[in-house]
């Protein structure tokens, strides 16, 4: 069984927590229709981290955080076989009188 990355006593800092966000069509249809937002975060990162550090980077307020780990996939380089990383991913619900824009 593997061990849980999110039961340590290291802190992480906002901007650590929230990587990048997912700005793909699919997001964006579920931003503009149900008011939530993708985001890559750090794998460390539990859903009460998540929602404090997106309700502090982007002044709004969160209802829910869902989150995925998702499996890196296998790739080839010429001759040799790789798998890119795995990463996690937090769909985040905002209130819905908040809105983040990213354009």
């Amino acid at each position: 069984m593997a061990r849980d990355l999110t039961k340590t006593k290291l802190t992480l800092d906002p901007h650590q927590v929230v990587l990048r966000p997912l700005v793909t069509e699919k997001g964006m249809h579920k931003a503009n229709r149900y008011n939530q937002y993708s985001f890559e975060v750090n794998r460390m990162a539990g859903k009460d981290e998540i929602r404090r550090a997106v309700e502090e980077l982007f002044e709004v307020k969160v209802v829910r955080v869902n989150t995925q780990n998702r499996k890196g996939k296998p790739r080839r380089t010429r001759f040799h076989w790789g798998t890119t990383k795995s990463w996690k991913k937090a769909i985040v619900t905002l209130h819905p009188e908040h809105r983040i824009d990213f354009f």
